[in-house]
């Protein structure tokens, strides 16, 4: 056994293998000492190998799917090596023959197709990397829906496209893996690497015609080598993980990076669309907008917030998808409808790969009868033309739907090898053995009777195990009774355990066969009856599949109606236009924070960033820390993602000409791993910025020029100011603590100023969380660390040297002057007095008394005009 063992392992090096024991899954030698510290699971010993004991842990197979889950999430492989024969059948082959093992399947993080080891709302996807020469293709895949598209791309794209799609997994040939480990480990994947075979065009293009059964890949697009280069490979690798059983794959839909928002994935990372900072769901602009009730229209939202299209009229038509769904009557009956609909996508790849069951079976049955009720429902209004389309194919199921109605059960179990899942009065043959079976149980519990009665035991029970099969079983006290005559004449002693002892008789013998047989027959039956349904199912996969895409469009439009109609969106005009007028914006996220805390309202602000022709429009947003400013440069960025992924936006007002690129650079940490400091970082992405973005691009940029010396950091700032307005002719949004920026506002026609208001009270600064006209003179900074808690003596220190500062400047001192003529740090120095309030005014004495809840809208209004004349003394 030690040798077939040694032997699959050899073939799957890089992977854990799961070797079928019986009813567990056994590890050995190294595999055992990783997975019994990953698993946290207890590590034996069987046996020995070159003089040392064979380190050994095992997993039950009955639960082998969460200690897979386990295993991939902490980047491992799992080779499963399964028992291809009975140990019956083995010993045919000679006494000492070994049950034929081998490896069925290779579980990596990009192949999961099972529910249990899935998100259900997130896709999980497997990409494929291919180049030929100098020309790239970014081909990607998620086997669990079958969904599989191909896109050329430059060389600078794939780290951003790789940061818009998050796949689990990714291809890559051993002839570019060394030019692509960079660009990998800063998103942090760990590429899969595959022999240049598998990535050959020539090789790729015949695999894709087999897969698909046609001549010519002619009549799904022109697709060039580079894309039949990573579209070979995934399937390639799909065929050796999947040991030849491929999945239900749709035909390749070539994308192409011209029809996409752009945005790269420092952007990715600083607006949190799908992820927070934290690296978690919650607190992203995803977790927030999603309102979908149904997984594939959740797995569609996220694609379509990873995805933006600068497609008119895509846009165009998703807005009148959601027009229509903000004034049906009928939104809150189809959602109802669309929670009942399971995962149509997933249960279909599962029967495809035949990893299904029973449940899948029905999944199916359900999900199609929901859409022929959600059609109907449709069918009574008139459709805009994207759910029109989607309605055509929700129907056309009729008679798969009669037949799976007809053969199963309304709750199926899991497994397949359970039993019970047809229905009663499909198939006479089953209801004949099951007739037989069931009867048998009848006869079983009147034999216990006449049994009982015979040996005057009211305990005696018969009871079965997969051992000994049906037995009767008594207690201890009754077995000299049960032994000796007469009652050993038809009592046969079987088996005496610590409590209990027991016995057969021939008569149930001879019982128990004809039962057992009645019982194997019904579940083979069963098993027969299982392909034939799944096989009606995969021959109109094409179709079910439509049909779970329209669900999903159908569902996505609704969701996003029910949150614009509670969080009071507005629907956006998107046009070819240069404009960006927003009134009222506010951000999504931290609007819905506020809610939930039931604190005060978000302030909303207006922003206008209207190029003059075709040059650039930059505003210029100088105001105090903790003012909003971050904020609000992120606010503008997520409306305009939010409108061309055709959802209405949180403003009261927004005209949004198309946008090509956003690009965001707003918070930096250093990234210690590659020797980059955070100046360092935040250089990077400004020069990515400066190379890429076009004149249709949209830039916030967040204090540039930060964490270096004063002098140098304006410099930056100022020539990236004049770069952006000059040469890349943006539209974008530029926080600064730099007021001297300001004044370029009056020698650049497009950059304006504009400055987060706030107050001062009693020695404090309030913040009012207002954008208007024009440029702050001072940030405030000593007012914000005193907020933060810094000591008094600090703050006063620091009130000093900034006085002399300033008065430095205006006298021109120089700053080494300055410095010598303040006096040095005394750490017993005494903090400033704190100003002592006054107590109560009168009318703040009068409002105390006044309980609203408990006045009259007349006795509201006198207590007004009291106030009033109070406060003219």
């Amino acid at each position: 056994m030690m040798a077939q063992y040694l032997e699959i392992k050899a073939q799957y090096p890089d992977a854990l293998l799961f070797y079928r024991m019986g009813d567990f899954y056994e590890m050995f030698f190294d595999d055992a000492v990783a997975a019994s510290e990953a698993l946290d699971i207890a590590l034996t010993k069987r046996g020995k190998h070159a003089g040392d004991d064979i380190p050994m842990c095992g997993v039950p197979v009955h639960a082998a799917e969460g200690y897979l889950l386990t295993l991939i999430r902490k980047g491992f492989r799992v080779a499963v090596g399964e028992q291809l024969e009975s140990p019956a059948e083995a010993k045919k082959r000679g006494h000492k023959s070994v049950v034929k093992r081998d490896v069925v399947r290779l579980v990596t993080p990009g192949t999961l197709t099972e529910e249990s080891l899935l998100e259900a709302r997130r896709h999980n996807y497997l990409a494929a990397l291919g180049r030929i020469r100098d020309d790239w293709a970014l081909a990607w895949t998620d086997i669990s829906t079958g969904a599989l598209h191909v896109m050329p791309l430059s060389r600078a794209r794939i780290g951003a496209e790789l940061a818009r799609l998050a796949p689990s997994e990714v291809l890559v040939s051993d002839s570019t893996d060394d030019e692509l480990r960079p660009v990998l480990s800063d998103l942090g994947i760990y590429p899969t690497v595959l022999g240049g075979a598998s990535f050959d065009s020539a090789g790729a293009e015949e695999r894709l015609k087999r897969l698909f059964g046609v001549q010519t890949l002619s009549g799904f697009g022109a697709f060039e080598r580079p894309e039949l280069s990573a579209l070979g490979a995934l399937v390639d690798y799909l065929d050796i993980t999947q040991k030849g059983r491929l999945p239900l794959l749709r035909p390749p839909q070539r994308d192409a990076v011209s029809n996409l928002l752009q945005i790269d994935a420092a952007t990715r990372r600083n607006l949190e669309l799908t992820h927070s900072m934290n690296g978690g769901r919650a607190g992203s602009l995803l977790s927030v907008i999603d309102r979908t009730v149904t997984p594939g229209g959740a797995r569609l939202l996220e694609r379509r917030v990873s995805s933006p299209s600068r497609n008119l009229g895509m846009i165009e038509a998703r807005l009148q998808a959601l027009d229509w769904a903000m004034e049906s009557g009928e939104a809150n009956t189809l959602r109802d409808s669309l929670r009942k609909v399971p995962d149509l996508d997933r249960a279909l790849s599962r029967l495809g790969l035949d990893r299904g069951g029973p449940r899948d079976l029905a999944a199916v049955r359900n999900a199609l009868a929901q859409a022929e009720e959600i059609a109907e429902t449709l069918d009574r209004a008139e459709l805009p033309p994207l759910l029109a389309d989607a309605r055509e194919t929700l129907t056309g199921h009729d008679e798969l739907i009669a037949l799976l109605e007809a053969a199963l059960v309304a709750e199926p179990p899991l497994m397949v090898r359970d039993g019970g899942f047809i229905a009663p009065g499909y198939d006479a043959q089953l209801d004949e053995a099951r007739t037989l079976r069931d009867q048998g149980r009848g006869v079983i519990a009147s034999m216990q009777a006449k049994y009982v009665e015979l040996a005057g035991v009211n305990s005696l029970k018969i009871k079965h195990n997969n051992v000994l099969g049906y037995f009767i079983e008594t207690t201890a006290t009754h077995a000299e009774k049960m032994m000796s005559p007469p009652l050993n004449e038809t009592f046969i002693h079987r088996q005496t355990t610590a409590n209990q002892v027991r016995f057969t008789t021939v008569e149930l013998t001879e019982l128990e066969t004809r039962i057992l047989n009645a019982g194997n027959e019904a579940l083979e039956i069963e098993k027969r009856l299982y392909e034939s349904l799944k096989g009606a199912i995969l021959e109109c996969a094409p179709q079910v599949s439509e049909t779970g895409q329209s669900l999903a469009e159908v569902d996505v439009a609704l969701g996003l109606a029910d949150l614009a109609k509670a969080q009071k969106w507005t629907r956006p005009q998107v046009d070819g236009s240069r404009a960006f007028e927003i009134e009222a914006g506010r951000h999504p996220v931290v609007e819905r924070a506020l809610q939930q805390q039931g604190g005060a309202p978000f302030i909303a602000n207006d922003c206008a960033l209207n190029a003059n022709g075709e040059g650039a429009a930059v505003t210029l947003l100088t105001g105090p820390n903790m003012a909003g400013k971050s904020t609000y440069l992120r606010q503008n960025a997520l409306i305009a993602l939010l409108a061309q992924m055709g959802s209405y936006v949180p403003a009261d007002r927004a005209h949004l000409g198309v946008v090509s690129q956003i690009f965001s650079r707003v918070g930096a940490s250093d990234d210690l791993a590659r020797g980059r400091s955070t100046f360092m970082v935040e250089m990077v992405e400004t020069a990515a910025i400066l190379n890429q973005a076009d004149d249709r691009a949209l830039v916030i940029l967040d204090e540039i020029g930060r964490g270096t010396a004063t002098y140098d950091g304006l410099s930056i700032a100022w020539a990236t100011l004049e770069h952006l307005h000059g040469v890349n002719r943006v539209r974008g949004l530029f926080a600064t603590h730099y007021h001297e920026l300001t004044q370029l506002a009056a020698k650049l026609t497009g950059v304006s100023n504009a400055t987060v208001a706030v107050k001062e009270w009693e020695g404090e600064v309030i913040f009012l969380h207002e954008v208007r006209e024009g440029a702050a003179d001072r940030s405030y900074g000593v007012q914000v660390a005193q907020l933060a808690g810094l000591p008094a003596a600090v703050i006063a220190r620091a009130r000093d040297v900034l006085s002399a500062l300033e008065e430095g400047e205006r006298g021109r001192t120089s700053p080494k002057a300055l410095i010598d003529d303040l006096p040095l740090f005394s750490a017993a120095a005494k903090p400033e007095p704190v100003a002592v309030k006054k107590g109560p005014s009168v009318i703040e004495e009068r409002l105390e008394t006044l309980l609203p809840d408990e006045m009259s809208p007349r006795e509201a209004l006198q207590a007004i005009y009291d106030l009033k004349a109070l406060l003219k003394g």
